[in-house]
């Protein structure tokens, strides 16, 4: 277990010591996600160094620094510690991952669990870390979001109703299709602006998405956009079926989506309710949804860990591609519980480890901190868990039987459940949800 939280050096110094029989997995980041990759990992006994920047004011010269992430208290991590943040400093970056390598005489396997991580992993493509994923280039395909959904035009892949505009088409990465104007007329309004890759619009705007509600203020995000050199695409807002959002939750080996391990999980419940993050999702069974995510992976070349996400769209009667998401997510332990360990699949495809599903089998995935706010602050909101779920999930006795699993919280491995409860009542908020 890491008792700690390391700076780099102090990191490269622990690690300076310690013995490894396999590569060990670099986990980045160190939050929700990261420890539901760390935990599956650790089912198979490999060794975790979860990497992270560190927390806001931290004293990066000391040996032990703060961090707000909930994967170190984990028994499941073993190593864990600060790294320049590639988005400051990718050199940087690139330096600290390759002295902790160096440090711990073995080759590691890094798993980026935000897109920033995934990206710069991809990108630095530091000495000593194997990838479990593809490259940068097709990374940027499949994020890109006028390519994503070119690409789904040609397949036949429904996606909501799209325009690439013409005042930011220099920015572009495909001809553009609409004039501010027109983009007016054709979906209406409300309606909502995209950019093709979110990174530096998020960075501009601190969003990926904005909705505007008339011809002026749609005008003037398109403006700021093309001052910013960003391209963006103005999109109908989708009348989403609350309660229908549907993933393909896989892993794509090199050899191709025939050889995909993947399971479809339902976002039943998000909180906040319509629009906010997972807080409930469950197996289920729609082919149509692993059949369409599967051929714009193969597509696109795309091997590794991903959640290809579809809306349910009532007008159209059909669901509709969103994004795919290239790295691990916040519910990415639901298809581990199905039976799809989907980062031991990653891992071993790179290692001499080696992992074989032994079966699907029904789960759901709870996380009970946005589940509980939701039953405490939304009077419209009805409890979907049973009495019998609430006694295995208090008891603890989801661990060992039943089809319910729950995200950070597990009583085998308090810690990282306690470190959430401590932060909730104190006067400190996390840096991501994720």
């Amino acid at each position: 277990m890491a008792d700690r939280f390391r700076s780099t050096e102090g990191l490269i110094d622990a690690l300076a010591t310690a013995e490894f029989d396999r590569p060990p997995a670099l986990v980045s980041n160190a939050h929700i996600t990261g420890l539901g990759v760390a935990r599956a990992l650790d089912a198979h006994d490999v060794p975790v160094i979860a990497l992270d920047r560190a927390g806001d004011g931290a004293d990066t010269e000391a040996e032990t620094v703060a961090h707000d992430g909930l994967a170190p208290p984990s028994d499941a991590v073993d190593y864990a510690g600060a790294v320049t943040y590639p988005l400051d400093d990718l050199d940087g970056f690139r330096e600290d991952v390759e002295a902790i390598v160096d440090a711990a005489g073995t080759e590691a396997v890094a798993f980026g669990c935000m897109d920033e991580w995934a990206l710069s992993y991809a990108e630095a493509d530091p000495d000593g870390v194997r990838l479990p994923f593809a490259g940068s280039e097709t990374l940027d395909d499949v994020l890109n979001k006028s390519e994503l959904y070119a690409t789904c035009e040609e397949l036949g892949v429904p996606y909501p109703e799209t325009y690439r505009l013409e005042a930011t088409a220099a920015s572009g990465t495909r001809e553009a299709d609409a004039t501010v104007d027109e983009a007016a007329a054709a979906p209406g309004f409300p309606l909502v602006v995209k950019p093709e890759l979110k990174r530096d619009f998020e960075e501009a705007f601190g969003t990926n998405v904005i909705e505007v509600a008339d011809r002026e203020e749609f005008a003037d995000v398109v403006a700021a956009a093309a001052d910013e050199g960003i391209a963006v695409m103005a999109q109908k807002r989708v009348d989403i079926a609350a309660g229908r959002d549907h993933s393909l939750a896989s892993y794509v080996p090199p050899s191709g989506s025939d050889d995909a391990l993947a399971v479809v999980g339902n976002a039943a419940v998000r909180y906040p309710r319509n629009f906010g993050t997972s807080c409930l999702v469950e197996t289920a069974d729609e082919p149509a949804i692993r059949e369409h995510a599967l051929a714009v992976l193969d597509d696109a070349g795309y091997h590794g860990i991903s959640e290809a996400e579809f809306v349910y769209d009532a007008d159209r009667e059909e669901f509709l591609l969103l994004d795919v998401n290239t790295r691990p997510w916040k519910w990415i332990g639901m298809p581990v519980a199905a039976g799809a360990n989907l980062p031991m699949a990653a891992y071993a495809a790179v290692t001499d480890a080696t992992y074989e599903s032994s079966g699907i089998e029904p789960m759901r995935w709870v996380y009970l901190r946005d589940y509980l706010s939701l039953l405490a602050g939304d009077d419209a909101f009805w409890d979907q868990l049973s009495a019998a779920d609430w006694r295995r999930l208090v008891s603890g006795a989801f661990e060992r039987e039943g089809d319910r699993t729950a995200g950070v919280y597990r009583p085998s491995d308090p810690d990282p459940a306690a470190k959430l409860l401590e932060t909730e009542f104190v006067d400190r908020e996390y840096y991501c949800s994720c």
